[in-house]
């Protein structure tokens, strides 16, 4: 027996934004299906009208887009199955829960709100689950008739048992059972005729042919009503593939109303696209070796979804900014330059030769946005405590500073050609006259310079790109400053 190509489908609400734990379901579910030689779908799942924002299918195909992960079918690129949209669908849904009521699966509820809410009130007064009575499958065929031919508002739920028990596998998490008695009737169809998203993926799965469902841990509870649907419908079960949820500390998950970043947040924060994938990846799956950095070519080769955890992953903020640094690294210096100039247009007013500064910050920047504060002593000296230029390893204090910034500059002002090489050759053989160490003459340069403590180049490098006049103009600024605040 042949077996059946694998279908994955990446299937979110149109909500406005690409949250950290959507793109990784996503992820996982385009691995699965390119490992396998699958195809990858994208389904809008938007019954629920009330959360739909304007413009949010568009923030979703452009996220898929960016981070290389292309689906084979959806509402944009067409397909076999479609519509892919799940309010294009809607006629589908009413004839299949109809469907489910004509083998005593489901049935009509005409409850009113007022009933409902009864029924909440009483649960919470007795301290038990609230569950739908079922007072409405004890309706006759007559008395249904005459309620659907009067126009009455009604909805349809699944019919459950409320005794034995049902048992779901999942591939993470194995087998679990579950009490019929605590499964609820689910609504199946609202009165507006809109499925509930219980309904409206059981039914789309089946015939878009997706043959595993990847989705995250919350929807552990309700796979067996799930799983009864399928049986109901005497449908094949897909396999499961529960993902832990990702956390931002012990005790919470992620979430964007807290302020955590989604997808979109982190580019604008200067992280790369291949670096947010290749952490996200590693947030509750592990290859199995110590290798960390992965493109997407190598991801899909080694994804096996079975070696995906159980317990949730902490999403570290600062392991990103590590991977991240990694992958600058790998660019090439003109890569890094392209990606380097609006930040340096936007910390710096003055004209300098940006590609030297980009040989300075290549290897020394985790996340892009960090640029312009590592460039703020370019167009201006900053305020600064003489107290940096006393320094223990360089052994440096005051005197030694005003010493050497005073020996250094009739050395630099006799340069004719201003360049790193005349810059460095001059210094070094000055120290070498002096005797000294190379700490008590390029620490005070490096400080009267930058006027900080932490620079991303040093004292050559940055005299050279600031010029000759103006390095001489901090130099005899520093000098003034040690003399006037001893």
């Amino acid at each position: 027996m042949m077996e059946k190509k694998v279908r994955t489908r990446y299937a979110p609400s149109p909500t406005g934004y690409m949250h950290v734990g959507n793109l990784r379901t996503a992820l996982y579910a385009y691995l699965i299906a390119k490992h396998n030689g699958g195809d990858f779908i994208l389904r809008i799942e938007d019954t629920d009208q009330e959360r739909y924002v304007e413009g949010a299918v568009e923030v979703i195909y452009d996220a898929l887009k960016t981070s290389g992960l292309i689906h084979d079918e959806g509402p944009d690129v067409g397909g076999p199955v479609g519509p892919y949209v799940q309010s294009e669908r809607k006629s589908l849904y009413r004839e299949y829960a109809e469907k489910l009521v004509e083998r005593g699966e489901a049935y009509y509820c005409f409850c009113s709100e007022g009933r409902l809410e009864a029924l909440r009130s009483q649960s919470e007064a007795m301290k038990t689950p609230h569950r739908y009575d079922k007072h409405c499958l004890g309706l006759s065929k007559e008395e249904i008739r005459e309620k659907l031919d009067k126009g009455e508002p009604y909805v349809i739920r699944q019919n459950n048992p409320k005794t034995g028990t049902t048992t779901f596998n999942d591939d993470i998490y194995g087998s679990i059972s579950v009490d019929n008695s605590e499964l609820d009737d689910m609504i199946l169809l609202k009165s507006d005729k809109m499925p509930t998203y219980n309904f409206a993926n059981v039914v789309d799965d089946h015939l878009m042919g997706i043959t595993h469902v990847v989705r995250g841990s919350e929807y552990l509870s309700s796979s067996p009503k799930y799983n009864r649907l399928y049986e109901a419908f005497g449908w094949d079960v897909p396999v499961y593939v529960h993902c832990p949820p990702i956390m931002r500390d012990a005790q919470n998950k992620l979430s964007k109303r807290k302020g955590d970043a989604s997808f979109e947040d982190l580019l604008q924060k200067g992280f790369l696209k291949e670096a947010v994938l290749n952490y996200i990846a590693l947030l509750g799956w592990s290859p199995g070796t110590d290798q960390e950095i992965f493109s997407l070519k190598e991801l899909i080769e080694i994804f096996d979804y079975k070696k995906i955890n159980k317990s949730p992953a902490i999403f570290d903020i600062e392991k990103l900014k590590w991977m991240n640094g990694e992958y600058i690294r790998m660019l090439s210096l003109d890569e890094f330059h392209d990606m380097a100039m609006p930040y340096y247009k936007e910390a710096l007013k003055k004209e300098y030769d940006f590609k030297k500064i980009s040989e300075l910050l290549h290897t020394r920047t985790e996340v892009m946005t960090d640029i312009p504060s590592q460039l703020d002593f370019f167009d201006d000296l900053p305020e600064y405590s003489i107290e940096i230029y006393v320094h223990k390893k360089m052994k440096t204090d005051y005197s030694i500073s005003i010493d050497s910034l005073e020996k250094v500059l009739p050395v630099l002002s006799s340069l004719e050609v201003w360049n790193l090489d005349n810059i460095r050759d001059s210094i070094t053989k000055l120290i070498e006259e002096l005797g000294i160490k190379n700490g008590p003459m390029l620490w005070p340069i490096r400080t009267a310079v930058s006027g900080k403590a932490f620079t991303p180049g040093g004292a050559y490098e940055i005299a050279e790109i600031l010029g000759k006049d103006e390095t001489l103009r901090r130099i005899e600024i520093g000098i003034q400053k040690l003399k006037s605040e001893q």
